[in-house]
């Protein structure tokens, strides 16, 4: 007689969570790794505030949610990075088949702002993620031979830089994200949310629209020129 997997019902039950396709929109909206209300999820995703409602308590019973309140007003976020990990993964799968064309002008303007430069969840993805990414690695402060791993050097660089990376946590200081439009793997992890973090700070990136499209400043394009020697022109 076989003995059934003891994760198996857990597994079921995270599958049933990302079932539906208002939970699964949210989760996508969520991985700007902002906190939003309940109104504002429920315009995202088309729905009356009462099914969002439903919706949410489902998520943050189940673990994929985090629930604040300020006042009369509820936010909820992505429960940790762990999560923003897996909604992005399964995006990185399904979106080369599933991706519909845009339907207009402004659809089509938004696209092209997310695939040139974008957070996903709290790092830096998109063509900007990737050339990020790529002159880490080619200045040999990031090596990807076995998985993403920062370098005597890169360590020195961050430091260098006045980006402070906290190692006192369990998420490991670097990682390979694949990168859903781009098809490539990008900086994630403990690097990747301090840089990410740093250059909006910093104001070497700016949040554009409500979506997670980020743009890269004339601050910006001067500081990664000279820290990482890329050129300004791939930035934009």
């Amino acid at each position: 007689m076989t003995t059934r997997d003891p994760r198996a019902p857990q597994l079921a039950r995270l599958a049933a969570l990302l079932a539906d396709e208002t939970r699964a929109a949210c989760l996508l909206a969520l991985l700007d790794g902002r906190a939003w209300t309940a109104g504002e999820l429920a315009r995202h995703a088309g729905v009356a505030a009462s099914t969002l409602s439903e919706h949410l308590g489902k998520l943050v019973a189940g673990g994929m949610l985090a629930e604040e309140r300020q006042g009369r007003h509820r936010y909820v976020r992505l429960a940790d990075a762990r999560i923003a990990q897996l909604v992005e993964d399964l995006t990185a799968q399904v979106a080369p088949a599933g991706a519909l064309p845009p339907q207009n002008l402004r659809e089509s303007s938004a696209g092209s702002a997310m695939a040139r430069g974008r957070t996903c969840y709290d790092h830096l993805a998109g063509r900007l993620g990737i050339a990020v990414t790529d002159a880490l690695t080619a200045r040999g402060l990031l090596v990807q031979d076995t998985g993403f791993a920062l370098t005597g050097a890169g360590l020195d660089w961050f430091a260098g830089a006045g980006i402070a990376l906290d190692r006192a946590g369990r998420r490991p200081l670097a990682r390979a994200c694949l990168d859903w439009t781009e098809r490539r793997p990008h900086l994630a992890g403990v690097a990747g949310a301090a840089l990410c973090r740093h250059a909006l700070d910093a104001r070497w990136c700016e949040r554009i629209g409500s979506e997670r499209a980020v743009r890269v400043t004339a601050t910006g394009e001067r500081a990664l020129g000279e820290l990482l020697g890329i050129d300004g022109a791939a930035l934009r």
